[in-house]
Formats: C-alpha cells, sequence, structure tokens
C-alpha cells in the first residue's frame, strides 16, 4: 500500500510521461511548506536540465496532463517550476481506511528478505553494567526490531567479553580469598561443585580488587598472566571456575537487560572463537595475507585508491598474544560459517570507527568474509551529564545501568504520584507504570538523538509529560486506550472513517499516511531517531484533534464512529512506533 506520497508519485510519474518526459521526474513528497500545500513534485526543476526547456513550462505541462479529478482539490504552481499539491479530503480518509483495515497499517516488507546479525551490547562477564553499555543496547535492540518488522531475519548476539586477562585476575583475586577451593587443586580434574563459589556481588568486588593490584603488583600480575594462559590451554579447574564466573554473570545481565524490554537471541562471547584463531592464523599465513611486521603478524589492509591511510590489522604481538581485531575476524568467520548472514551490523560506539574499518577490509581482503556480505559499523555517540562529560555518580564514579534503572523509575513514581487519578492504583500497579514509564523515559531521551551524536541526559527535562519525551508519547497512548475503552463500556463502536471536517483531523490522517516511509528512513539509515520524531508529532497531532472534537459526546453517530476508528489506528500506529522503539505502553495511567 505505502503511502498517500507513493500513491501520487505514481500518478506523477504517470503524468510526466504522458507530456513526453521520463517517468522517474514524478517523485512526491511532504511539503516542505505545510503552510502552502500538503505535498510537493519538484522533478521539473531536475527535467529543465535534460530537456533544456523551461522548468515552469515543464510543470504547466504536467499539470495539464494530470488525470484524477477524484484526488486532487488544488494543484498550482510556485517559483521556477515547483508543484503545490492539496488534496481531496474524501481521497485522503479513503487512504487513512485502508491503513485502518491493514495488519500493518500500510507498511510493505522489503522485496528481498535477507538474514541479518546485529552485534550489540557487549559487556563484560564479571563486571556490572554501567552507562557506557546503555547505547549499545537500546539502540542496537530498536535496530534489531526495525529490520525484522521489514521483513529481514534478524539475530540479535550480545557478543560477551568473556576471555582474556580479565578472567586470569578475577582467578587469581578468588585464589587469595579461597585458596582451598578444588579449582586450584592441580591434582583435581573434577568433577567440581555445580553451585558457583561466587554470586555477582562477589564478581563486581573481585575484578576492581584484582585489576588494582595488577597495576602495583608485580607477582600478582605475573600469576594472572599465567592463569590466562592455563585458562585457554583448558586447565579443568580455571574452566570450571570461568563457566561459573560466566553463567552467575549472564544470570545477571539477563534481568538487567530484561528491565529495559531487551532480549538477545544469542549470548555467545569471544570464548566462542577461541578455537578457531589459530586456525585462522595460520590459514592467513599459508595464503600470504598475513605477513611479519616489527616481530608482530599483521594483515596489511590499505588499498590503492583509499581516501585516508588505514593502519594494517594487527593479529599477534611479538609475544604471540591476540588482539582484539584477531578475535573480530575470527567472530566474522564463524557468523559466515553458521549463520550465512547477508548483513552484519555493529552498534559499537563511535570511538572504534578504525578499529572496524580494518577489520571488514581485512575480512573482505583475505575471503573471511564474502565481498557480497554487508559489514556495518553502526557507531554511535555518549550520554553525557550536564556538565557535559560522561554520565557519572555523584560520587565521580561511573553510574551502574542498575542505579540509573532504579532512579528513572524512581523519578517517574515521584511525578505520577502528582496525578490524582493515579493515586487510586494499588501498589503493584503504581510500581508497573513508573517502571514503563521511567524506562520511556530513558529510552526516548536517547533514542530521539540521532545515535552518531553525544546527547547530555537532563532527568527532569526527559522524564516530563510535555514536549519531546517517553511520558508525553505514552500519555498521549494511554488517552487514546481511555477513549476506546470508555466507548467499549458504553456500546459505541468504530466505523467507516469519513472525510476530515477539520484542519487538526485533516493533519491527523496525513500525518497517518507517512508511516510506511518513516520505518524506511528508520531502517535505511540504521537510526531509530526518526522513528522519535514521528511518534511525537503523531502524538502531537492526535492530542489538537482530541481537544478539538468530544469524540464521546459528539451526537452525529457516523462521524463519532469515523472518529473512533481514527483514534484506533492512531493508537495502532503509536504502539507500532514504540514497540519498534523498545517501549511498552501501560493500560492506563
Amino acid at each position: 500500500m505505502g503511502t498517500l506520497a507513493d500513491k501520487l508519485t505514481i500518478v506523477f510519474a504517470d503524468a510526466f510521461e504522458s507530456a513526453g518526459y521520463d517517468r522517474s521526474y514524478g517523485e512526491v513528497r511532504v511539503s516542505d511548506r505545510p503552510d502552502l500545500c500538503q505535498f510537493q513534485c519538484n522533478g521539473a526543476l531536475a527535467a529543465a536540465k535534460q530537456y533544456r526547456t523551461n522548468p515552469r513550462q515543464i510543470a504547466q505541462n504536467v499539470v495539464d496532463s494530470v488525470s484524477a479529478p477524484e484526488v486532487f482539490d488544488d494543484l498550482s504552481l510556485a517559483g521556477p517550476g515547483f508543484i503545490n499539491i492539496q488534496l481531496r479530503d474524501e481521497f485522503i480518509a479513503a487512504h487513512v481506511q485502508e491503513v485502518c483495515g491493514d495488519e500493518r497499517l500500510g507498511c510493505e516488507t522489503v522485496g528481498v528478505p535477507g538474514r541479518i546479525i546485529v552485534d550489540y551490547g557487549g559487556p563484560n562477564v564479571a563486571k556490572p553494567l554501567h552507562v557506557g553499555h546503555l547505547r549499545a543496547a537500546i539502540i542496537g535492540e530498536s535496530i534489531v526490531r526495525i529490520c525484522r518488522f521489514v521483513g529481514h531475519e534478524v539475530i540479535g548476539d550480545v557478543h560477551l567479553g568473556d576471555w582474556g586477562l580479565q578472567m586470569g585476575l578475577i582467578i587469581e583475586g578468588l585464589r587469595g580469598r579461597q585458596p582451598d577451593l578444588p579449582y586450584f587443586d592441580d591434582a583435581c580434574t573434577g568433577p567440581y561443585p555445580e553451585d558457583p563459589p561466587v554470586g555477582i556481588a562477589d564478581l563486581e568486588e573481585l575484578y576492581p580488587q584484582a585489576s588494582e593490584r595488577e597495576k602495583n603488583d608485580p607477582d600478582f600480575a605475573e600469576a594472572a598472566r599465567q592463569a590466562t594462559v592455563e585458562l585457554q590451554a583448558g586447565h579443568p579447574g580455571y574452566r570450571a571456575l570461568w563457566k561459573h564466573f560466566r553463567d552467575v554473570s549472564v544470570d545477571d545481565l539477563r534481568q538487567s537487560y530484561e528491565q529495559l524490554n531487551i532480549r538477545f537471541d544469542l549470548w555467545l562471547g569471544e570464548s566462542d572463537t577461541q578455537d578457531r584463531v589459530h586456525g585462522l592464523i595460520a590459514r592467513l599465513r599459508e595464503e600470504g595475507y598475513a605477513r611479519e611486521s616489527r616481530g608482530a603478524l599483521v594483515v596489511e589492509v590499505e588499498e590503492p585508491g583509499d581516501r585516508e591511510t588505514i593502519p594494517p590489522l594487527m593479529l599477534e604481538k611479538t609475544d604471540g598474544a591476540v588482539l582484539y581485531g584477531t578475535t573480530d575476524l575470527a567472530t566474522i568467520d564463524q557468523r559466515v560459517e553458521d549463520y550465512r548472514p547477508d548483513y552484519m551490523l555493529y552498534v559499537v560506539d563511535n570511538r572504534q570507527q578504525q578499529h572496524f574499518r580494518q577489520v571488514f577490509k581485512a575480512a573482505w581482503k583475505t575471503g573471511v568474509a564474502p565481498e557480497s556480505t554487508r559489514l556495518e559499523h553502526n557507531g554511535f555517540g555518549t550520554m553525557n551529564g550536564k556538565d557535559g562529560k560522561p554520565f557519572k555518580t555523584r560520587e565521580g564514579g561511573i553510574m551502574k545501568l542498575k542505579d540509573l534503572i532504579e532512579l528513572v523509575t524512581g523519578h517517574a513514581r515521584a511525578r505520577i504520584e502528582t496525578i490524582e487519578s493515579i493515586r487510586e492504583y494499588d501498589d503493584d500497579e503504581k510500581e508497573t507504570i513508573s517502571r514503563i514509564v521511567g524506562v520511556a523515559a530513558l529510552k526516548y531521551a536517547d533514542l530521539m538523538n540521532h545515535r552518531t551524536k553525544d546527547y547530555v541526559f537532563d532527568l527532569d527535562r526527559f522524564s516530563s509529560f510535555e514536549g519531546r519525551t517517553g511520558p508525553y508519547i505514552l500519555y498521549a497512548a494511554v488517552r487514546i486506550k481511555s477513549v476506546l475503552r470508555r466507548a467499549g463500556d458504553r456500546g459505541i463502536q468504530a466505523g467507516r472513517i469519513m472525510a476530515p471536517i477539520s484542519e487538526s483531523e485533516r493533519d491527523l490522517d496525513l500525518k497517518l499516511s507517512e508511516l510506511p516511509a518513516v520505518i524506511g528512513m528508520a531502517f535505511e539509515t540504521r537510526a531509530p531517531n526518526h522513528l522519535c520524531e514521528y511518534a511525537f508529532q503523531l502524538a502531537t497531532a492526535y492530542n489538537r484533534f482530541y481537544h478539538a472534537h468530544h469524540i464521546l459526546s459528539e451526537e452525529d453517530g457516523e462521524r463519532r464512529a469515523s472518529w473512533l476508528a481514527v483514534s484506533g489506528v492512531t493508537l495502532r500506529a503509536l504502539e507500532r512506533v514504540l514497540d519498534l522503539l523498545g517501549i511498552e505502553v501501560p493500560r492506563r495511567m
């Protein structure tokens, strides 16, 4: 079905062709000046260059060739050859009726579905999630949902940091606390206890203490390095401990992500590629892609014609240790073998741009990934405090994600307690609403910015029930639910959508028609902020309509039924967009 602009493009493409011009000039888009017209076609200006004709004359010829009187209320020329378009209200209403009757609200799926792996989250085992993990998780989750909605098969992978020196540090830190555990007895090869010797609170203490000690105690640092080597070589006690660390961490991570309405399909990590790393390196050596450089092993990735210098990708350091780039290359190798994806999207902060450029070039050059596999780094900026610096606690440390979620939930709880109707709800419902509103404030505040931009997080502003905020949009959706619920209680049914009778109703109808284009833009750019802006505009358009028309007290039964239908389709559109953003809608507020 598409949008109204899609339908108009067909009409104007026919008109351009009928007037003797190429059809491609008939593209119609929503007007930049809604005070002058609803839609515009600017193709005459581009056509003038090809046909060496005055663009205004071309525009007039096109308008004269348009044959759809039931569609247009007015067609006029402006400037050097712009075609301004006003539609008949009946045509607008008919389109919204089609949208209302369509399960996908007019949104079509892609012609050729592909398989997409989205790598997002990236938490480290044994470390608490902090605000630095927030953007990857919520941007990635939204991209997953958008890609899935447009028709692709999508696999979301958390890609855990669960290997390397941090594991050796925790092992040695635990040895210092509990040296008699069987995991440290070289004579013991198992079986080992099924219950972990530590909980998440222990891990969150162990790692920072061990990390700090490594900096100041050379003997401890060497012991941790040796424990890492033995873990990676298969030491049975260390492997059993590592599994405990991983399981305890993943259980805690799942709970934190669940609070944000984020769910991964795969819980793989760096450890899952270790069995193939050395085989991959050997192959790259054998095929001549890997070479020695000052004692290290590298892959040259710079190609003739590159606009900037790109350093080689280092596979092994001089001591034989592998790096993140090696693991990332092995991960691509694994994903190609296991899933044959058409796309791999990496939602990782902007600072890793150079790293991924090296890894992707190395993957294509060495055949680890086919050139047909699209590898993308969907980078993002930082969330900062009001001082413009990365968001921290009052004590100056990096804020844990759990604490941030509790902060926004508590703030939402205080806000909703000021709403008289909510005071009557029981405590469980108040707590549920507080969580949904708080998380909506947090996620919308992040996603409303283009992902590549830094932004300042202002809890008071973002949790407001006014303006471009998550709570404002939730309140609009809940308002519609209330209207529909009260109509149902009175036995009033929605009916066929009639031509709008006011500017606010017309604006709402037109805004409803834009949804497919907005979702398409969000997918093409991997940028959920387009959905955030649309949700705000749609909520605002409905609020204006709601205040202009007393829906349930309207005496004209057909008009009342029409307004209920418009309300229903608006709610469906808002809920769809919010779901793509990973935001829940409460039953009432």
